[in-house]
């Protein structure tokens, strides 16, 4: 299974870690020379590299989904053989016992500035080019400064106080010198914005290859880095939200304006499900904006299959020897689920009994979410889900509930045995249900457009209604009762607002978003704190579980890191 930018073309650049290394393995024999270095050929090199890294620097324990980290919200357990299997998720988890030096905290640190790395030396050649000789270079440097965002957005979420490699041409003094507090909160957001921002204004709308990002790619991750820096934390000694700003709301709204995706193609999928199937014909979807492209059977050793979603897959014997079961959808999310006669979803997630399949109404997309004792794993009926070993490799500890936008069938073609369980299906970066969701809450929170903010939570609804394809017997089979339906009522912006978030919990679940979002939104700790309260029964090491407020919302800067600045890091607040 071939796909174009990720695939063959792309593993020629899977030589080195940097793109210095790369260079210098193209001219064995000394140093490229000037003319050399800006022939296109070695900056089409530099290019891909920038690319590639994306998939080759990832890995099952520092994935750039954030699968990893988003253990930390109320969506999911970590999972996996107990607590001590990946014990510094543990800790995570329970936002306890979280050390400056575990490895995993310093490994994502390093692998995103390596992939930042990559795209500021593409940058620093394509500075030197001129379009007369290398007509695509305005579109690839637009490129390069979107790969080079997302790798800081995504650092930006996870440590907020974050050096900014955001000028291509510093020395390596200057790189040493870089400091991480240069910048307010609400600065370091508007950096990545201006990123974004560029290339928003220089790429095309439609490309010729589906693995670079477009116009409508670019405005919709300017719009999430917008909705983000919206929500103040410019405090240096807390981390909670003190103000929405205005000005940053408008911004959300502008740049997730319907025409300008429409003009790239993009739309919501008629069923859900469509964007986590690996199937070519489903893959690349009007609702994929920016995904990364997987694949297999396409000349390279096993292909470049995401081989970071290994731990997630279940551990079923002859099937999948070696599923490790992390990942594991939470009682809390399930519940979450739960509709009313009404169709509508019950807002409180907290103190109701458990989500009963046979009695309780649920959304479809429930089921499109979470694998639940007594219906078939991936819609495949030679494997039925139940309260086994088979299906919980913690005997239980984490309950027997398995993702399912993560996995594949089994019996499919999709699914590839390496060191570990791979697949080649797309993960959506960027989808527009997320685009859509972020104008409602931005609409929302300016008190305008409130009715247009419901409209566009029906419009998710009533697509969930209809994403049945694949589960259209399970009532009659498993005994299960779909209920989902649109809002029609008048609501206050406060309710308004209660709607929108919880709509994006259910639609974006276990898609790694949902810690952010309490972050983002100031809730961490009192949603996360009353989530190990209610979940203690369910899952017993909560019990020990407690989010500390201005401390656990973001990783400690990794104290290889500290050491390693010579000064000029300083160590993000809580008493690390």
């Amino acid at each position: 299974m071939k796909k174009t930018i990720y695939t063959a073309l792309l593993a020629l650049s899977l030589v080195s870690s940097g793109c210095n290394d790369f260079l210098d393995e193209q001219k064995p024999q000394g140093t490229l020379d000037q003319e050399q270095v800006l022939n296109p050929q070695y900056i089409d090199n530099l290019v891909i590299s920038a690319y590639a890294v994306w998939i080759s620097a990832e890995d099952i324990n520092s994935s750039f989904s954030m699968w990893n980290f988003d253990v930390r919200s109320d969506d999911a357990y970590k999972g996996g053989n107990g607590t001590e299997d990946g014990d510094v998720f543990h800790a995570l988890e329970i936002s306890q016992g979280i050390m400056t030096t575990n490895w995993n905290i310093s490994d994502m640190w390093q692998r995103l500035y390596n992939a930042i790395s990559r795209a500021n030396s593409a940058l620093q050649v394509l500075g030197e080019m001129d379009s007369a000789s290398y007509p695509l270079r305005d579109t690839r440097i637009a490129e390069m400064r979107f790969l080079r965002a997302h790798g800081h957005f995504l650092l930006k979420r996870l440590y907020k106080n974050i050096p900014f490699a955001v000028d291509e041409n510093l020395s390596p003094e200057q790189y040493n010198s870089l400091e991480n507090t240069t910048y307010t909160n609400d600065e370091g957001w508007q950096l990545i914005a201006d990123d974004f921002k560029y290339a928003f204004d220089n790429l095309p709308e439609v490309q010729a290859e589906v693995g670079r990002p477009n116009r409508a790619a670019a405005a919709a991750y300017l719009a999430k880095t917008y909705l983000y820096k919206a929500y103040r934390q410019d405090d240096p000694t807390s981390h909670k939200v003190t103000s929405v700003d205005r000005e940053d709301l408008l911004e959300v709204v502008r740049y997730t304006d319907p025409a300008i995706m429409k003009a790239s193609g993009c739309d919501l999928e008629a069923d859900m499900h469509s964007n986590f199937r690996p199937e070519p014909q489903y893959e690349n979807g009007p609702e994929s904006i920016w995904a990364m492209q997987y694949s297999f059977n396409d000349g390279t050793t096993n292909g470049n299959c995401n081989w970071s979603y290994g731990l997630i897959v279940p551990n079923i014997p002859g099937i999948t020897d070696g599923g490790c079961d992390f990942y594991k959808p939470s009682q809390n999310l399930v519940n979450a689920f739960k509709t009313d006669a009404d169709g509508l979803p019950l807002l409180d997630s907290f103190n109701r009994t458990d989500y009963e399949m046979t009695s309780d109404y649920a959304d479809p997309r429930l089921f499109l979410t979470v694998g639940i004792p007594g219906t078939p794993y991936m819609f495949n009926k030679n494997y039925m889900i139940d309260r086994s070993a088979v299906w919980s490799r913690s005997n239980g500890l984490y309950g027997y509930y398995v993702s399912l936008k993560h996995n594949v069938d089994p019996d499919g073609e999709y699914l590839v045995k390496g060191s570990w369980w791979g697949s080649p299906m797309n993960r959506i970066v960027l989808r527009y249900a997320d685009i859509l969701l972020m104008r409602a809450e931005a609409l929302v929170q300016l008190n305008q457009g409130l009715d247009e903010a419901i409209s566009i939570v029906n419009r998710i609804r009533n697509r969930a209604r209809q994403s049945t394809a694949m589960i259209s017997d399970y009532e009659a089979l498993y005994g299960v009762r779909f209920n989902v339906r649109a809002y029609n009522g008048r609501y206050s912006q406060d309710e308004v607002l209660a709607i929108v978030r919880h709509e994006r919990r259910l639609e974006m679940a276990m898609e790694s978003d949902r810690f952010f979002d309490l972050v983002r939104w100031g809730m961490a700790a009192e949603v996360l704190n009353a989530y190990y309260a209610a979940e203690a029964d369910n899952c017993a090491i909560y019990s020990s579980a407690y989010f500390t407020a201005d401390k656990n919302e973001y990783l400690p800067i990794p104290f290889s890191q500290i050491s390693a600045s010579d000064g000029h890091y300083k160590q993000n607040i809580g008493n690390w």
